[in-house]
């Protein structure tokens, strides 16, 4: 709802502007507010953050239109003005102009005139909040993403990979903190989310340092994905490396006994790579999709606390490679017949 301060020492202009934008009104699009001066404008404005414009006569009590504005310029300068006065002379105009009026209309009220002016107004609103908006996010991606990736953003290449969607081969790998679930049911959510973070600091500098790249965080969960040569051994490595490593944190921390374990699950296969969301909220993942990826996350399922489970099929690829042990066959979810799985060894 965009809510409207209107500035007027006229006792009829309030009904009358009731009157006339009553459908808006009613429809929550509107809200209006009103002052008999510039005084009362003033502190409005002061004690109401989400005053979206004003509208202001010249010639009132206490404080006058032209005052309000250079007060209002120099405390809120990014609320727009437009004034409405029966004093459109030139001079008026030009000093209302100069001391920051968006627009200015003259009386009689031509209340078309008006509900355009309005519209305009609020449009330019919008688009500074949108600019700040993102002269903001763009700061704090500066202080997170390094310079070259920022560049890359701004290319035409970055562009176009924004509506690239192929079938790739890779492997995915889901990565799972077992029993986690009992850590955030009994403990204070800074100290969850502290505990969580740390032990996915540890997840995500193996599944990098194997040249994989994580794709998301579900709960408390990662999948990553793995590309380009080797891809299914890069996967493996890394994820080997990952409970090693999970495996040698205390089990003290952040004044909480738990001894973390993961299971992991890995697949590989033709998965399709895209952008996968919704446009109208703005909200894109680039992910992969596909029969491969789901039967990993399947695949994690299966596998108990301090396990590495890979199919039938997958071992036959690296058994040359890593000592891996037959587990026996499982029934994954939405899977018709039961799958051979074997667990990867140290």
């Amino acid at each position: 709802m965009i809510k409207i301060l209107v500035a007027d020492d006229e006792a009829d202009l309030e009904l009358l502007i009731k009157q006339k934008f009553r459908k808006q009104i009613r429809d929550q699009l509107y809200e209006f507010v009103f002052a008999s001066n510039g005084v009362q404008a003033l502190k409005l404005v002061e004690d109401d953050t989400d005053i979206d414009m004003v509208l202001s006569d010249i010639n009132m009590p206490e404080m006058d239109g032209l005052t309000l504005l250079s007060r209002l310029s120099e405390t809120k300068p990014l609320l727009k003005t437009v004034i409405i006065s029966a004093y459109g002379d030139m001079e008026n105009i030009r000093t209302a102009m100069n001391r920051g009026a968006f627009d200015f209309l003259c009386k009689p009220i031509d209340f078309v005139d008006l509900d355009l002016t309005m519209d305009k107004t609020l449009k330019h609103i919008k688009q500074i909040k949108e600019t700040i908006l993102a002269i903001r996010d763009n700061n704090i991606l500066r202080m997170y993403v390094d310079e070259n990736v920022l560049n890359f953003m701004n290319s035409r290449e970055y562009e176009s990979s924004l509506t690239a969607n192929e079938t790739i081969e890779a492997t995915v790998v889901f990565i799972d903190i077992c029993s986690f679930t009992t850590i955030s049911e009994n403990e204070t959510p800074d100290t969850v989310v502290k505990l969580l973070n740390k032990y996915f600091d540890v997840m995500v500098k193996q599944v990098i340092a194997h040249k994989g790249h994580v794709d998301k965080f579900i709960g408390d969960a990662v999948m990553a994905v793995f590309r380009g040569e080797k891809h299914l051994e890069s996967a493996i490595e890394a994820c080997r490396a990952v409970r090693s490593e999970i495996d040698k944190l205390p089990e003290e921390s952040e004044n909480v006994n738990f001894r973390p374990h993961v299971s992991i699950g890995i697949n590989s296969g033709e998965m399709v790579s895209g952008n996968i969301g919704s446009a109208d909220l703005r909200r894109l993942d680039y992910t992969v999709i596909g029969d491969a990826v789901n039967t990993a996350q399947r695949l994690q399922g299966a596998a108990k606390p301090g396990q590495i489970i890979i199919s039938e099929k997958t071992y036959e690829k690296v058994k040359d490679i890593f000592n891996c042990r037959y587990v026996g066959e499982a029934q994954l979810k939405n899977k018709q017949s039961p799958l051979v799985i074997y667990e990867v060894l140290d």
